[in-house]
């Protein structure tokens, strides 16, 4: 059962439950914004300075502990000084929305809680022009007006596109380009689709790859010309013609039980993921003649076997963890080893004012410079215990706030340096 913030208006929906912003935002916290997985340009780089090198004992201060957001794997999205994420609550996978004091705002139902193997939620909302897409991982597409919750269009893509589900549930979380949100249904006919972001109509359908989804979310590789979607299927990894749905390339890669979990990075005409293997982490050149393209491989080593903590391009290089903890950094043109090193073990990362914020899977977060001559810890702290199950969703700074999902808990760190 739901556990509705005070004051709370019904609407007729399924669901959804909205209370009176506590206060209105200022111009400056109003800015910042994150509005999809790994941030605005989907390469998990925040532009953001002025931020903490070190941090104190015990980490920096603690502003605040948001709870009732249910048990899930999924991130924050920020924009328009809101915060929004996804757990499951009962039997429902429920989207939150939280003002940036942690106060919860709304929360509406987008179809069932993914109950199988390892129960929670998977993907992050992405937020557009005032409105936020989501894809359970049974498939079910929601728009929803972001202020209020109220549903405006939804959509099942594995009925609609005979898509085919796969054993942990959908993950990838949507991408918006333009008037079309891109989703993979990765049915036997239709490997991806195109909607209309404001009826939800089908725009264009991408046939020919063949493969089942992957878990991973699909990036825009603008590139010569092309605009192309690239993501990974659940034995390859595919680019489509972004505004046509025309299959341009496919590259077998083979992941042990289909987890192509890695977000596609892109890097001066190259593209690299990385898996466990026996894919493991592949980079292909791009090459591209007018509105067709075509890649070959250019390395693949099994150094660095990623599971599901993504890797991240930065300044030619490629960094992120193996599956037994080690973390790696490689040069991008060769994939060699600039690196290795324990850190705070197996997890995720991002990017920002010269750092890397990398949380591992037990809830320890460390501040490492980014470099790739070493890998050097400078700061690390413990997150409060209290949250169930490895801590799998990806840290977000914004707005000189650095935001840690663990289960039904999200915590709001401030990192701001001193002016």
């Amino acid at each position: 059962m739901l556990r509705p913030p005070a004051r709370i208006l019904m609407l007729a929906l399924p669901l959804v439950v909205a209370a009176s912003v506590s206060r209105p935002a200022t111009a400056a916290e109003a800015s910042p914004e994150w509005p999809q997985f790994h941030g605005p340009r989907r390469d998990n780089r925040s532009t953001e300075t002025g931020l903490l090198k070190r941090w104190p004992d015990g980490g920096p201060k603690r502003l605040w502990t948001a709870s009732g957001i249910g048990y899930g794997f999924s991130t924050v999205a920020v924009a328009d000084a809101l915060l929004y994420t996804t757990g499951n609550i009962g039997k429902d996978t429920v989207i939150t929305a939280l003002d940036l004091a942690g106060k919860t705002l709304w929360q509406a139902r987008n179809g069932p809680a993914w109950q199988r193997e390892v129960p929670g939620t998977r993907s992050t909302p992405t937020i557009d022009s005032g409105r936020l897409y989501h894809e359970n991982a049974d498939g079910d597409v929601a728009c929803l007006d972001a202020k209020t919750g109220r549903n405006i269009w939804s959509v099942n893509i594995l009925r609609t596109f005979n898509g085919r589900n796969i054993r942990w549930g959908l993950a990838e979380s949507l991408l918006v380009d333009g008037d079309r949100v891109v989703c993979v249904p990765g049915g036997e006919a239709v490997s991806m689709a195109a909607l209309n972001k404001t009826t939800g109509k089908t725009v264009w359908t991408c046939r020919g790859a063949g493969d089942k989804p992957g878990y991973a979310s699909p990036v825009l590789i603008d590139y010569k010309g092309l605009r192309q979607i690239v993501t990974m299927m659940s034995a390859s990894i595919v680019g489509v013609h972004a505004d046509t749905g025309k299959l341009l390339w496919r590259h077998d890669h083979k992941a042990y039980a289909d987890e192509t979990v890695s977000t596609p990075v892109f890097h001066e005409g190259l593209i690299a993921v990385a898996t466990l293997g026996p894919g493991a982490a592949r980079c292909l050149r791009l090459i591209v003649r007018g509105q067709t393209a075509s890649v070959q491989e250019v390395w693949h080593t099994g150094v660095l076997d990623n599971h599901h903590g993504g890797i991240l391009a930065l300044d030619g290089y490629i960094y992120g963890t193996k599956v037994r903890s080690t973390w790696v950094c490689l040069d991008f043109a060769t994939g060699n080893v600039m690196y290795k090193a324990e850190g705070v073990g197996k997890g995720s990362l991002t990017y920002a004012d010269g750092m890397f914020y990398t949380y591992s899977e037990r809830g320890l977060m460390g501040l490492v410079k980014a470099t790739p001559k070493s890998h050097d810890l400078l700061s690390q702290f413990q997150i409060p215990k209290g949250g169930k199950g490895p801590a799998w969703a990806h840290p977000v700074v914004c707005g000189g706030r650095l935001y840690l999902r663990h289960g039904d808990f999200l915590y709001c760190y401030d990192i701001r340096g001193k002016s």
